[in-house]
């Protein structure tokens, strides 16, 4: 028996099966980052004794607030993750763009939650990396 070299389709099929697979991965994790954004909301709209106050902060809000801006982005989260299972440019941007502000807004939050929002910077990172890979193979394909 021999071994026979990949040929150009083959390779082609694989990096297709890679894109498709990195958008999945980002559209579940989008979607898992929005839920938790969501229940984070919820958490400090409903119970602001469930997270540290820090007196002297320069981006202070009341926690209510914050818990509304991560109810929103989380919802939205959600939204754009079900675009990304489907083979759809708007809903690739969008979600680097939601994961982008998902990254601003935990870090603004920080000294509220820190553990979790570095977590969920983490988790955004991830997403935003895998569109953005996606996009550069797919965009490596063509001649």
């Amino acid at each position: 028996m021999s071994a026979t070299p990949p040929t150009r389709a083959h390779a082609h099929g694989a990096k297709q099966a890679w894109a498709g697979g990195l958008t999945s991965f980002a559209g579940v994790m989008l979607m898992i980052a929005g839920l938790l954004g969501i229940f984070r909301g919820i958490m400090a709209i409903a119970q602001d004794n469930v997270f540290v106050t820090t007196p002297n902060y320069v981006f202070k809000f009341d926690l209510t607030s914050w818990g509304w801006i991560h109810l929103v982005l989380g919802a939205i989260a959600v939204i754009v993750s079900f675009g990304l299972f489907g083979p759809t440019l708007w809903a690739r941007v969008a979600g680097v763009g939601i994961a982008g502000l998902v990254i601003i807004a935990n870090f603004l939050s920080l000294p509220y939650y820190p553990v979790w929002s570095v977590v969920m910077i983490a988790l955004s990172g991830f997403i935003i990396w895998s569109l953005c890979v996606v996009q550069g193979e797919r965009s490596a394909e063509t001649p």
